[in-house]
């Protein structure tokens, strides 16, 4: 039996270029454990893992590279233009990435941590993840920064990068569902200041529960 959860999950979206990373980068700082989707995602399905040996059974030994890594340009070939594809890949991923996150919530709660977990994921609120969380931060920021960082970042033209932002579920609605927002259109130092304010707002709330 696994031993009771003294820490609280948070879970931590935005949208692209939101700089959700910067987010968690500061929160880490200030003592948090921050638990990494994309991680987790690279993790299932490097070499030896059973999730690799079922994405080369279902999409072929082409999408191995010489060596027996995943050859993630290939396989994202094949899934870009096929929901279907892609939701088979999902199918094998998303159980094992699941089975790792609980994994590290319950070596967390042997270790008897007392502070705050963030859960740092992109889809959280897309997937129903987040109904999964004690409480939810969504990073936002101003369309024309979105903008700015998103061509500093990829380098794509206005167009590209509409479409992308136009791609996702728009951060209003994301921030509707959050327990606590935080705008990353200034400076790291604001950002910094507010990311510091919610973190003292959910320490208070462990503390709360603690007494209880």
């Amino acid at each position: 039996m696994s031993a009771p959860r003294k820490f609280l999950l948070v879970g931590l979206t935005g949208g692209i270029a939101t700089g959700k990373s910067t987010v968690s980068t500061i929160l880490r700082s200030l003592g948090s454990e921050i638990i990494d989707a994309d991680l987790l995602a690279r993790e299932v399905v490097e070499p030896g893992a059973p999730a690799l040996a079922q994405i080369a059974d279902e999409f072929g030994r082409d999408v191995l590279t010489a060596s027996g890594a995943l050859d993630r340009k290939k396989l994202g070939a094949i899934i870009f233009a096929n929901p279907e594809r892609r939701r088979r890949l999902e199918a094998i991923t998303h159980p094992a990435i699941r089975e790792r996150f609980l994994a590290r919530l319950d070596a967390l709660a042997e270790r008897g941590f007392t502070g705050i977990v963030v859960f740092d994921a992109a889809v959280m609120i897309e997937s129903g993840n987040y109904k999964n969380m004690d409480r939810l931060i969504v990073v936002v920021t101003d369309d024309t920064t979105q903008m700015a960082r998103l061509h500093g970042r990829d380098g794509t033209d206005e167009a590209e990068n509409r479409r992308k932002i136009s791609s996702q579920m728009p951060l209003a609605e994301k921030a509707k569902l959050a327990d606590y927002v935080i705008d990353n259109s200034g400076s790291r130092e604001a950002t910094a200041e507010q990311a510091g304010r919610v973190f003292a707002a959910l320490m208070s709330e462990l503390e709360s529960r603690a007494a209880v």
